[in-house]
C-alpha cells in the first residue's frame, strides 16, 4: 500500500504519492510543476538542483523524496513573496550574474543558505560557499558581486 510524502513548499501544504527510489527532484518537477531545480548531473555535483530542505541547501537530485516528510522545501520560486523579488535574486539580475541560467536557481538558493548562516560574508566566504555549484558559463564573478551586494543592502560587509 502507498502512502503519502507531506510536507511544505514554498510554504503551502503538499502531499504527493510516495515511490521507491523517488527523488525530490524528479517529484517536484513531475508532480508539482515547480521547474526551478534542474536536472544537471545527476549525481549532485553541479548543483542546479539545489533546493532548501528546513533552510539547508540539499542536491535534490539525489534527495529522497521519503526524507522531505513533515520538513519545509523551498525553491527558487518561494524567494519571492507576493510578486516582489528578493533582494538576493534582484542583485542576480542587476549584476547580470547568468548567461544560460541553467545553474541560476541553484546559485541563488545555495547563496541565500549561505547569508543566513553568515550575513556578513567575505568575499572568501562568498567563493567558498558556492564552490560546489557549477556555472559552465563562466558567471562566477558577476555572481560573487551580486551576493555581496545583496549582503550589503542587508547590512553586511562590502
Amino acid at each position: 500500500m502507498s502512502h503519502a510524502i507531506r510536507f511544505n513548499l514554498n510554504g503551502n501544504p503538499v502531499s504527493l504519492p510516495a515511490g521507491n527510489n523517488r527523488t525530490l527532484l524528479w517529484a517536484l518537477r513531475t508532480d508539482t510543476g515547480v521547474t526551478g531545480p534542474k536536472y544537471g548531473c545527476g549525481e549532485g555535483l553541479c548543483g542546479a538542483c539545489t533546493v532548501l530542505v528546513d533552510g539547508k541547501p540539499v542536491r535534490s537530485c539525489s534527495f529522497p523524496l521519503n526524507d522531505v516528510v513533515g520538513k519545509n522545501v523551498t525553491t527558487i520560486e518561494g524567494l519571492a513573496k507576493k510578486g516582489v523579488l528578493h533582494p538576493l535574486q534582484q542583485a542576480f539580475i542587476d549584476h547580470g550574474a547568468f548567461q544560460c541560467g541553467y545553474c541560476t536557481s541553484g546559485m541563488l538558493l545555495t547563496a541565500y543558505a549561505l547569508l543566513q548562516e553568515n550575513p556578513h560574508p567575505s568575499r572568501d566566504d562568498i567563493v567558498t560557499g558556492l564552490d560546489h555549484n557549477l556555472c559552465r558559463c563562466g558567471a562566477h564573478q558577476r555572481i560573487v558581486a551580486a551576493v555581496q551586494t545583496a549582503a550589503r543592502q542587508a547590512g553586511g560587509r562590502p
